[in-house]
């Protein structure tokens, strides 16, 4: 197949002239305007439209002056000097703007000789349906950068951790100052201590606020995504991978800070992945041979006993040491009584004002003492959880501990909570009804307790080991987790 000319018949060189002519002189025609200048930007020709429209009754008139004496705001120039057209603009005049195109002249070296422009409209309404699209288009994609951005920031602030009692404030102090470092940060504690509350505290009290905060919950990932979780993947990667690729997220938090919520739970293999981007501070996405750097800073938490895991061998030590910089203990609720109060008139608020603001809920002293008695396994999930449904269910702003009582588990700390609640009047009971738990009003509610007996004493039998447990009983590690935290299940 021919790529040239030089052997093509001498008709084929004519067809083509013909074709450019043909082609100049339909712009021409159609257009509002149509120009040529020079190496120098000086006008060699302007059509009689165009001329009349900047004020010459003569185009031999405009010939040989400068392009911007003739049409003010002229870009030709630019594409004379740069040999680079411009394809789409907007050309304002003292009448309606036009719509322009410019494109330059070269010779058979490829040197620009100079330039042509025509102008396509001279009413932008012609251009309405496309200007409208593409606006929309840019809306959304503001909106959908805004939106993502936002999910990404801090959602909580040092403030948002209530309490007044010595363990609060130290938990605070330390997080303060973990804020103000670049180290790793590991947050230990039991389930439902407010260990993600401090991560997003800390990365919005760091010098990082304004970038990415992101957050990867292990447990909840199965362990064969995780490493494109973390990584990302090129296009066709692996069998079902997206074609366009997948963005992990170490490369979406760059630059801001990386939360990993119960990293106790991530498999050996991908600890020592994590470990070389740690010390590395780059990856290479699966399938992939892109380098990608990566400056994120680690925060991790983990309800799990690490030190006990090293010692067992399923987790990494090099990586417990790496980690293991920055240690902040969240206290159990039960270590921090005296906080309670604040919190659970912290949480009505909250509450109220997801139903409307029409309530105004209060605690009577009795309520006060049966919260404060309790040992919250489930610690302030837990607290939410059954303030939560007691106001769902009262009949009246003013909760007593009758209200509260049939909502508070009979987890580790139980035997304390029916102490305190002696002195309280228990509801008329019929006189065949056992002296234990209540009886279930419902079937649902039979199969509840019974789950939720089943999943304590499965947990119990492991040591709290969530893992094992879930494979024990042949339940999703997920799904376990999900029930942990709806029965406010101690682990």
């Amino acid at each position: 197949m021919m790529n040239d000319w030089a052997g093509l018949p001498a008709t084929y060189g004519d067809v083509l002239r013909r074709a450019m002519d043909s082609l100049f002189r339909t712009f021409e025609n159609f257009s509002e305007g149509t120009f040529i200048v020079d190496a120098d930007a000086r006008v060699v020709w302007i059509n009689k439209r165009y001329a009349a429209r900047f004020g010459f009754s003569d185009p031999e008139q405009a010939i040989g002056r400068d392009c911007e004496a003739v049409i003010p705001n002229s870009l030709m120039r630019e594409v004379v000097k740069t040999g680079k057209p411009i394809l789409l603009d907007i050309l304002e005049t003292d009448r309606e703007p036009l719509v322009v195109t410019r494109l330059p002249l070269k010779d058979d070296s490829g040197t620009t000789v100079g330039a042509v422009g025509f102008a396509l409209f001279d009413e932008l309404k012609a251009l309405t349906p496309l200007f409208s699209h593409y606006s929309r288009v840019q809306e959304e994609l503001i909106a959908t950068r805004q939106s993502l951005a936002q999910a990404r920031r801090a959602k909580y602030t040092f403030g948002s951790f209530v309490g007044t009692s010595a363990a609060s404030l130290e938990v605070k102090r330390q997080a303060r100052r973990a804020a103000q470092l670049e180290s790793p940060v590991l947050l230990l504690g039991e389930t439902g201590t407010g260990k993600e509350l401090l991560a997003h505290a800390i990365h919005g009290g760091s010098a990082r606020a304004n970038q990415p905060l992101v957050t990867v919950n292990v447990a909840a990932i199965p362990d064969t995504l995780l490493e494109v979780e973390f990584f990302g993947a090129a296009p066709g990667a692996y069998t079902g991978a997206d074609r366009k690729g997948r963005v992990g997220k170490f490369e979406l938090a760059n630059g801001g800070t990386l939360f990993l919520d119960e990293i106790g739970d991530m498999p050996l293999p991908l600890q020592g992945k994590l470990l070389r981007v740690l010390q590395d501070k780059e990856f290479e996405p699966l399938g992939s041979n892109r380098i990608v750097r990566a400056d994120v800073r680690i925060i991790a938490a983990t309800s799990a006993d690490l030190p006990a895991l090293v010692a067992a061998g399923r987790f990494r030590a090099d990586l417990f040491y790496r980690l293991n910089v920055l240690t902040i203990h969240a206290p159990p609720l039960r270590e921090r009584a005296s906080d309670i109060e604040a919190l659970a008139y912290a949480m009505l608020e909250d509450l109220s004002t997801q139903a409307s603001g029409a309530s105004h809920f209060e605690l009577q002293d009795d309520a006060l003492r049966l919260l404060c008695s309790y040992g919250w396994p489930g610690n302030v999930r837990e607290l939410r959880n059954t303030l939560e449904r007691a106001v769902m269910l009262s009949d009246s702003e003013r909760i007593d501990a009758r209200a509260l009582a049939p909502f508070i588990g009979s987890a580790p700390g139980g035997g304390q909570r029916r102490q305190a609640a002696a002195d309280v009047p228990s509801p008329a009971r019929a006189p065949d009804a056992p002296t234990g738990a209540p009886e279930p009003a419902s079937w649902s509610d039979a199969m509840a307790a019974f789950e939720k007996r089943f999943l304590t004493d499965a947990l119990r039998a492991n040591g709290g080991r969530v893992i094992e447990t879930a494979s024990q009983i042949g339940m999703g590690r997920a799904t376990l987790y999900k029930k942990i935290a709806a029965y406010g299940i101690g682990v």
